[in-house]
């Protein structure tokens, strides 16, 4: 008999639909896990008309009482798409219930919040994860395989970028731009994401914040009339009165690895003509690799150690089936993947963890994203005091 795993989703909106389309299509294309999700409760707030979410998305029951679903003896999986600042208070819920729990990044809106939840989930025992979904493109996860392997031999350089161009001064006050809400702006949103990449694919642990600066280019934003009613704010639309931005729009900092690489990293929402930019060069001794999200399907490779007469860069078209991990779940060779694939390949290899078996690469955990929270509270540190911060004073 099939294993099945009911899930309780906590949270709608933009993450909510992709989560939900993750579970909805996980077993039509992956047939051979060994446990399948259960679409069994997803959880609204009343104004947001959950039914209405919950019969779109195949949610067999719906609740706006986020501890009720929580609780319900039948839910084996809790996953929480909550705004940054419920995500303790949702994962404790489940760890005190003793269910694994995954949560969306950052792992929480403070340190001490996501310290508190590393916390928990030791004691609980139980298994968590986190949705670092660009870990589950096939290029950046050949990236990571390709640096494991020793393909790019020592790494001397990291770059990293994430820029979008969505939070003009016509974007009204949505909670991202609220830290009470969000914990920070581009930093946790963005910076997040290509900070957790940059640890993945090097395998390697940052060890010092060498310069940071973090700006707010748009002091006050129209308090909305119209919330977001697609993407992150897509519909939205201000009122007549403002309200004070208190996160940033732009974070840049440089970085040091354990092994000697320096880095840096920059994210921002002001990019103006880049949608949606998010990706890395690293540079070794022997290679490199480079990505670029907005052609995700694709990962640059250049071997140092060929012949000179033909060294170059080489683009990798990563939609081989069998060669390239989650593809032979998906269409025939470069007949090409989306956004939406990495969160469905998530969505099966957190099956593959429930049931104590390895995924093609790893998953973040609680404390695998701890480790990028640390970073991301270190280099608001060095940019609040124009200082270096060492990793070892941020615990």
């Amino acid at each position: 008999m099939v294993k099945t795993c009911n899930v309780a989703l906590i949270g709608q909106g933009f993450m909510g639909r992709t989560h939900s389309n993750a579970y909805l299509k996980v077993g039509k294309f992956f047939t051979n896990l060994p446990m399948y999700p259960v679409m069994h409760t997803s959880f609204g707030q009343p104004q947001e008309n959950p039914q209405v979410f919950a019969n779109r998305w195949g949610w067999q029951n719906y609740s706006d009482d986020w501890k009720k679903a929580i609780r319900n003896e039948d839910i084996d999986l809790v996953d929480s798409v909550t705004p940054n600042h419920m995500h303790m208070a949702v994962a404790m819920e489940a760890l005190a219930a003793g269910k694994p729990v995954a949560t969306e990044k950052p792992l929480a809106g403070t340190l001490s919040d996501a310290r508190a939840m590393v916390d928990a989930a030791k004691k609980a025992k139980v298994k968590t994860f986190v949705w670092y979904n660009y870990r589950r493109c096939p290029a950046v996860a050949l990236a990571h395989q390709l640096v494991k392997a020793g393909k790019i031999g020592r790494i001397f350089h990291v770059r990293c970028v994430y820029l979008q161009d969505w939070g003009g001064p016509a974007t009204p006050l949505l909670w991202r731009f609220q830290k009470k809400l969000a914990g920070s702006g581009a930093h946790g949103d963005l910076n997040a994401h290509i900070i957790d990449m940059a640890r993945f694919v090097t395998g390697d642990e940052i060890t010092e914040i060498s310069g940071a600066i973090a700006e707010t280019f748009i002091k006050e934003r129209d308090i909305p009339a119209a919330a977001s009613t697609g993407g992150i704010a897509g519909g939205a639309k201000g009122g007549r009165k403002k309200g004070k931005v208190d996160v940033d729009d732009a974070v840049l900092f440089l970085a040091r690895f354990k092994g000697g690489a320096v880095a840096s990293f920059e994210a921002t929402r002001l990019s103006t003509g880049f949608q949606n930019r998010n990706g890395f060069e690293i540079h070794g001794e022997k290679g490199a690799v480079r990505f670029n999200f907005e052609d995700m399907n694709y990962l640059e490779y250049h071997d140092h150690t060929a012949d000179p007469k033909v060294r170059g860069w080489t683009k990798i078209m990563c939609t081989s089936g069998g060669n390239h991990p989650w593809v032979e779940a998906w269409w025939p060779d470069a007949h090409i993947i989306g956004y939406e694939h990495g969160f469905i390949n998530q969505a099966a290899d957190m099956m593959i963890a429930l049931c104590n078996k390895k995924p093609p690469v790893p998953l973040p955990d609680f404390d695998d994203a701890y480790q990028t929270q640390r970073v991301l509270e270190a280099s608001l540190l060095s940019a609040k005091n124009r200082c270096a911060i060492k990793m070892s004073e941020v615990k």
